[in-house]
């Protein structure tokens, strides 16, 4: 077990559900609860079935941690409900790329796991493959804005932000854990 597990679970326990706290809307579905924790065998059965492996961090967390839940916007899919996606090219003239979901025998590209539900078409995804693997990417299915690559190194510091926030009270938006149209874009 990753030596961070107890620590967020005291952290989590400590936020009282308030409705209407922030920016960090969903609250209501989960109420800052997390799902059962998922058996190693359903992990180990989702990757095989998937062709994939899980980054370590967010494994862990499924495992030791809780299996949906609490989690910024809507809260953490049920691994069931998880889909692979790749990303599109840049669209020309622009830094937005779109996500298009990958299917098992059809996929090329590095992968990207929708972990959180954030609402209408946009993801909160973990790198499975490539360079990106294990860090939080939130990005629009159609390339309306982002993606933006969280500055965390996996899903267990990202998720820790997002408690620490959630605690003192305040949202960040560099984060995104504000609504997707409130991000700034880079200056060129």
């Amino acid at each position: 077990m990753d030596s961070r597990i107890p620590r967020l679970r005291r952290k989590l326990a400590r936020i009282p559900y308030t409705p209407d706290r922030s920016h960090s809307f969903g609250e209501e579905r989960h109420r800052f609860r997390l799902g059962p924790r998922l058996p190693e065998a359903r992990v180990d059965a989702f990757e095989v079935e998937h062709d994939v492996e899980l980054p370590r961090a967010y494994r862990d967390f499924l495992i030791d941690l809780g299996g949906s839940g609490a989690s910024p916007y809507y809260g953490l899919l049920p691994l069931e409900d998880c889909a692979l996606f790749t990303m599109k090219p840049a669209v020309p003239g622009t830094r937005t790329r779109s996500f298009r979901r990958a299917h098992r025998y059809t996929r090329t590209g590095d992968l990207f796991l929708h972990v959180v539900e954030p609402g209408c078409t946009d993801l909160v995804l973990v790198g499975v493959t490539g360079p990106l693997t294990g860090r939080v990417i939130i990005g629009n299915v159609d390339g309306f804005w982002g993606p933006n690559v969280s500055s965390a190194p996996d899903f267990l510091s990202w998720y820790e932000r997002w408690l620490d926030h959630m605690a003192a009270g305040r949202d960040n938006r560099a984060l995104q854990l504000t609504s997707p149209r409130l991000h700034v874009p880079e200056r060129r």
